[in-house]
């Protein structure tokens, strides 16, 4: 009972945190629920309030758009006082699973005082993120990289105060771009759809471009939430 309990609800308890050896500038960390163990890797930053969380999409493992977007990314706004959680989907093709590892991930930094998130996912992750920050109030912005269109139509009930940018390929052969343009439609304000011209699903050919627009917007968002707290 307690576990289905726990499945029903908005943010997965944590019951243990495993702690592995610092590498490569972020300390591998497993999350032990009533569901399963997930792993991550955590960007930590001192007494912050700010967190990201990086999700791929259905390849699994730590997989990354945009020539490493994620780990560059995690490292960079450390200098920016935002700290970042890498969450590896325990099943990389469901959707309702993976929406709960990045749930796990949302009570982890919880249980850190992060209290303002933004969640980051490509292609199948686009929708994961989406459906993880209509479930908690804590995510004040999501970025969907080449999103999918399954799984999408939650994007209204994001909180007010959650703003999304959407980010795609107009030479997209993997998903289209117009899956983007119908999660703007539906989403409420602040809302951002870039296009980038030229580009695929994974985004590479515009890596630097699409680097410096995440960034920007995260910072932006996380830092209008503190000012308007």
């Amino acid at each position: 009972m307690e576990e289905k309990d726990e499945a029903r609800s908005r943010v997965p308890l944590i019951r243990e945190v495993t702690w592995g050896k610092s590498e490569d500038g972020y300390e591998p960390i497993t999350l032990v629920t009533g569901r399963r163990d997930i792993r991550c890797r955590y960007y930590p930053v001192a007494g912050t309030l700010f967190g990201a969380i990086w999700v791929g999409g259905v390849g699994g493992d730590w997989d990354t758009p945009a020539r490493g977007l994620y780990p560059y990314l995690c490292d960079g706004l450390r200098n920016d006082n935002i700290a970042s959680l890498r969450v590896r989907f325990s099943f990389p093709t469901n959707l309702e699973e993976s929406v709960y590892d990045v749930l796990a991930g949302i009570s982890f930094f919880e249980s850190q005082g992060i209290v303002r998130m933004a969640l980051t996912g490509h292609s199948f992750g686009g929708a994961v993120v989406i459906q993880a920050a209509a479930r908690s109030d804590s995510v004040k912005t999501v970025v969907a990289l080449s999103t999918q269109a399954y799984g999408v139509d939650v994007v209204p009930e994001l909180s007010p105060d959650c703003s999304i940018l959407l980010i795609h390929g107009d030479q997209d052969t993997v998903v289209p771009s117009t899956s983007s343009h119908r999660v703007y439609t539906m989403a409420h304000e602040p809302k951002k759809l870039v296009i980038l011209k030229g580009t695929g699903h994974n985004l590479d050919k515009s890596a630097r471009e699409v680097e410096q627009i995440v960034h920007d917007w995260i910072i932006e968002k996380l830092s209008a939430q503190a000012s308007a707290a």
